[in-house]
């Protein structure tokens, strides 16, 4: 169980579910008097009265909580039946926020929502929101654990030069691995070179290029000076077959870290968590770990 699977949204739902959970033990209903004459009033634990007020409303949130956490920590894909395990979950929720909404709707003329009732549908509202929400708003995909940069990369692989990699703000995508300051263009050539001078510049192809000159080659040539690295995706992305099919064949989502085996051009070739490899196309404002 890796804690960096989750997001900031997850963290979110959490802290509403455990609002929920204090709230299925205060009343459920209030009622004006004062003394002896003042009945009893029940929480959702009191099924005798309350009937399915605790399944309905507290353990239905508690248990899609559960789901929609529980399916971080699973091989990207996985489903069970048509479902996966995070849309079960904010179903539930939505289940559990639609029942506290009726229960309020046909209650007691006679009686007055509790500060139960009350908690347990701010929670519910709150965690339902965020749960639909978290895939498409990037501050709440964000891992809710940062990346510890400071550390050895996996593998024992050092980190690429800030000025040239994928994920900092204002660095040109180029070859890994390349100094500050040189200020050369994609691929290789030297500032101020005159034209013809190395093999295999852009706009100089010939038969006689020579091996000095792959750092020119065409997009989809693999980068001989890649290094491996963790990343993680500000939203839902496609990964594509490496053989160029248009059908994908899973998706990376947020909040999860992949490992970049290889570059291609500006593609990186991805492999997920369960061991599939595929191409990711679109590699903008990817954060490196």
């Amino acid at each position: 169980m890796n804690i960096r699977s989750l997001t900031r949204g997850d963290g979110a739902v959490i802290g509403a579910a455990v609002l929920l959970f204090i709230a299925s033990f205060l009343d459920y209903f209030s009622a004006d008097c004062d003394g002896s004459s003042c009945p009893e009033m029940p929480n959702a634990w009191d099924t005798d009265i309350l009937q399915l007020t605790l399944p309905s409303i507290f353990l239905a949130g508690l248990i899609g909580t559960g789901l929609l956490v529980g399916g971080r920590f699973l091989p990207e894909g996985r489903k069970f039946g048509a479902v996966s395990l995070p849309q079960a979950g904010v179903t539930l929720l939505l289940v559990a926020l639609w029942s506290s909404v009726w229960k309020m709707a046909v209650a007691p003329d006679q009686a007055d929502m509790g500060a139960g009732a009350i908690l347990a549908l701010i929670s519910l509202l709150i965690g339902a929101v965020i749960a639909m929400i978290t895939p498409v708003v990037p501050a709440l995909a964000a891992p809710l654990v940062p990346a510890n940069t400071g550390g050895p990369a996996p593998y024992g692989q050092q980190y690429p030069q800030q000025g040239g990699g994928y994920g900092y703000p204002g660095g040109q995508p180029g070859p890994y691995g390349q100094q500050p300051g040189q200020g050369q263009p994609p691929y290789g050539q030297q500032p101020g070179q005159p034209q013809g001078a190395q093999p295999g510049q852009p706009g100089q192809p010939g038969p006689g290029q020579s091996l000095g000159g792959q750092q020119g080659a065409a997009p989809g040539a693999p980068d001989p000076n890649f290094q491996p690295f963790w990343f993680a995706v500000p939203m839902a992305r496609p990964l594509f077959p490496e053989d160029g099919s248009p059908q994908p064949i899973a998706e990376l989502a947020p909040g999860t870290w992949y490992l970049a085996v290889e570059q291609r051009g500006q593609a990186l070739i991805a492999q997920t968590q369960d061991g599939r490899r595929g191409v990711l196309q679109d590699t903008s404002n990817i954060q490196r770990g």
